[in-house]
C-alpha cells in the first residue's frame, strides 16, 4: 500500500489502540468523539487522511449499539475524507453469539452487523477469535481473523503445571481445545451441556480423564460466567486437582466476576480485547495484550505481506 498508514481510535478501548500504535512507533490519529445534545453520536476526524491507508480499532463491547455506532460513523467519516483504504479493526466481534436462528422470527444479526460495517464503506476487517468462525463468510470484504491462542497457550506453558488436561466447555469448542492443547503437550476432555435459556448453561456429561490433573478450561469468550462455573464444578467433582480458565473476550457480564471468584478457578486468563479496568483488581483474574500482535497484522496488512505466519 503506497498511502501513509493512520491509526484511530473509537471510545471502546482506547488504551488497547495506544499500545498498538506505540508498537508501530506512532499516536492515535486525532479525532473527536463525542454526542450532540439530543444523544446522538458526533465524529469529527481532526487529521487530514486524504490517500491515507487508515485503520479504525472499535471492539463492539459494552454498551454494545454505542460502539458499533461510533465505529459505523468513524467509517463514513474516513471514507468521505477520501482514505484510500478504511480497515475496521475489531479485536472483539458484538453480537457473533446471534450468528443462526435458534427458533422462528428471529434476526441473524451478526450477519446484519457485517452488513452494515460494509455499507459503512470499510475495505476489509481485521478481528479476532470469532464466536463462530463462519461469520467472515457474512462479509463481502475481506476478513483477517487473528488467533490468541499462541499467546494464551504460553502463559499457561510458563506456569509449568503438572498433568495438565486442557478441556473444552461445550462439544462446538473442541476444535479450540484441541489445537490448544497441541501447543502444551496435554490432553483433552470435553464436556457436553445444554442450555434451556439464553446466558445459562448446565452440564449434561464428560468425556475425558481429568481426575488428579489439572484442568484448563479453554473457551473463546466468557460472559455471564454460567459456563465457566459450571464446568469448573464438574471438573473438581471428577478429582481435578486444580482448574485454570483461559478465554480471549473477558465480557464478565453482570455479577460474572463475583460468581467466578466464589468459584474454584485458580486463575483465569484473558486477553485486553475488551477493556479490563474493572478486573485489574482481581489477582484471580491475568490480562494478557494482544497489542503487539494487532500491531504486527496492521503493518503487514499496510505492506501487503502475508499474515499466515500469525495463525500458526
Amino acid at each position: 500500500m503506497d498511502g501513509r498508514l493512520l491509526v484511530f481510535s473509537g471510545s471502546a478501548n482506547q488504551e488497547l489502540a495506544r499500545e498498538i500504535a506505540t508498537s508501530l512507533r506512532m499516536s492515535v490519529g486525532r479525532a473527536y468523539i463525542g454526542a450532540f445534545k439530543n444523544g446522538e453520536t458526533r465524529i469529527k476526524i481532526h487529521d487530514n487522511v486524504r490517500g491515507c491507508d487508515v485503520f479504525v480499532i472499535q471492539p463492539t463491547c459494552t454498551p454494545v449499539d454505542h460502539h458499533l455506532m461510533e465505529l459505523l460513523l468513524m467509517i463514513d467519516a474516513l471514507r468521505r475524507a477520501s482514505a484510500t483504504r478504511v480497515t475496521a479493526v475489531i479485536p472483539y466481534y458484538g453480537y457473533a453469539k446471534q450468528e443462526k436462528k435458534t427458533a422462528g422470527r428471529e434476526p441473524i444479526s451478526a450477519k446484519l452487523v457485517a452488513n452494515l460495517i460494509r455499507t459503512a464503506g470499510a475495505d476489509r476487517v481485521l478481528t479476532m477469535d470469532l464466536h463462530a468462525p463462519a461469520i467472515e463468510g457474512f462479509f463481502d470484504i475481506p476478513v483477517d481473523h487473528l488467533q490468541a491462542a499462541p499467546l494464551l497457550s504460553d502463559y499457561i506453558h510458563s506456569l509449568n503445571l503438572s498433568n495438565p488436561v486442557v478441556v473444552s466447555p461445550d462439544a462446538g469448542g473442541v476444535g479450540r481445545a484441541n489445537r490448544f492443547r497441541e501447543r502444551i503437550g496435554a490432553g483433552l476432555a470435553i464436556i457436553a451441556k445444554q442450555r434451556p435459556e439464553p446466558d445459562t448453561a448446565e452440564v449434561l456429561e464428560m468425556v475425558g480423564e481429568v481426575e488428579g490433573k489439572t484442568a484448563i478450561i479453554v473457551d473463546d469468550m466468557i460472559s455471564t460466567g454460567g459456563t465457566l462455573v459450571e464446568a469448573a464444578q464438574a471438573l473438581i467433582e471428577r478429582g481435578a486437582r486444580k482448574v485454570y480458565a483461559c478465554a480471549t473476550h473477558g465480557i464478565f457480564a453482570a455479577d460474572a466476576l463475583e460468581i467466578i471468584a466464589r468459584s474454584g478457578i485458580v486463575e483465569t486468563i484473558v486477553t485486553n480485547t475488551i477493556p479490563q479496568r474493572q478486573q485489574a483488581s482481581s489477582a484471580r483474574v491475568r490480562t494478557i495484550s494482544v497489542a503487539p500482535l494487532f500491531a504486527e497484522a496492521i503493518m503487514r496488512i499496510h505492506k501487503d505481506l502475508s499474515l499466515s505466519a500469525l495463525f500458526s
